[in-house]
């Protein structure tokens, strides 16, 4: 038997990507938006927290200022919640005639494609804003003229998150569902 496995072939990737629900992606999907946004969320703060709490041992005076790199992590898992909702809102009842319709499997994939831009891009962001947030605490303990230069440089850290939410929302644009 040769190597190679044809398209109609039961056992090619090709016919196990065809044959799993559309709604089954749409779902993978959002929760790789919602969760792993979430994660990135949470391991920023965890690196910024840790270097916050061990700075603000030498100057208690960064403790408050430094909260924002702790708010510009979280707005990472904002991000996500708020795409897996508009992903949400993109899912609609098909016939079942129709879901495994091109347009339905196209719907499905544009979908999950969004999710996993967005979990990925906020789960780097996260790290990004986590690790330039400790580096702000750090430094703002030893000069605080360093705050503001720093709190520019994670503002554009921050800002890949929304890129990532971005080209979701450009993605899930093309999920567009058969008509009943």
């Amino acid at each position: 038997m040769s190597g190679t496995s044809m398209i109609g072939d039961s056992s090619s990737w090709s016919t196990a990507l065809v044959k799993i629900s559309p709604y089954t992606f749409s779902a993978i999907g959002i929760a790789i938006a919602i969760g792993v946004s979430v994660l990135g969320a949470a391991w920023g703060i965890y690196i910024t927290g840790s270097s916050l709490i061990g700075a603000a041992i030498k100057a208690p005076r960064i403790t408050s200022k430094n909260l924002i790199s702790v708010i510009f992590c979280e707005a990472v898992a904002i991000y996500g919640v708020i795409v897996a909702i508009i992903l949400q809102t993109k899912l609609e009842n098909v016939p079942v005639s129709q879901i495994y319709a091109p347009e339905s499997l196209r719907a499905g994939y544009a979908i999950f494609a969004s999710g996993i831009i967005v979990g990925f891009a906020n789960l780097v962001c996260g790290l990004c804003v986590g690790i330039i947030g400790s580096s702000c605490a750090l430094s703002d303990a030893q000069n605080s003229s360093l705050f503001v230069k720093i709190l520019v440089i994670e503002i554009f850290g921050s800002a890949l998150g929304l890129f990532g939410v971005i080209v979701g929302i450009i993605m899930s644009a093309q999920a567009t569902w058969p008509a009943k």
